[in-house]
């Protein structure tokens, strides 16, 4: 029989997180494709898992299904050792989420002229002085 794991309603920010995972799974009606973000946490000495549904799957199409670690389990002894906090983990999950920095109206197409354009600023700056 596989193991089942329990829900939980609430997490915390400071909370140790085992790990998130962002995967595509039907709704609970089977009718759609939706994104969820699952959080496992321990709960006393199992892990309790905390779901959200983000939305519609094809939505979500560039990003891809992803799992980011928060722990590890060592396996000589069986204790599991978390490093990380559900904060920090949604944090991560949201930059993944987050479009690139687009810096092409900041910098300019033409160097050469934006270069001879300030030379020039600079020689009659100069000429003002004199």
């Amino acid at each position: 029989m596989p193991n089942l794991v329990v829900g939980t309603e609430v997490l915390f920010p400071d909370e140790a997180c085992m790990g998130l995972v962002e995967t595509d799974l039907l709704d609970p009606a089977y009718k759609e494709l939706r994104r969820y973000r699952i959080l496992t946490v321990i709960r006393g000495d199992k892990p309790a898992q905390f779901r959200v549904d983000l939305g519609p799957a094809e939505k979500f199409k560039a990003v891809g299904e992803f799992r980011i670690p928060g722990g590890y389990v060592d396996e000589v002894t069986g204790r599991i050792y978390i490093e990380e906090t559900v904060g920090r983990l949604c944090h991560f999950a949201d930059v993944k989420h987050a479009k690139p920095w687009d810096n092409s109206e900041t910098q300019p197409h033409d160097l050469i002229g934006a270069y001879e354009r300030i030379a020039k600023r600079r020689r009659e700056t100069l000429k003002g002085r004199r």
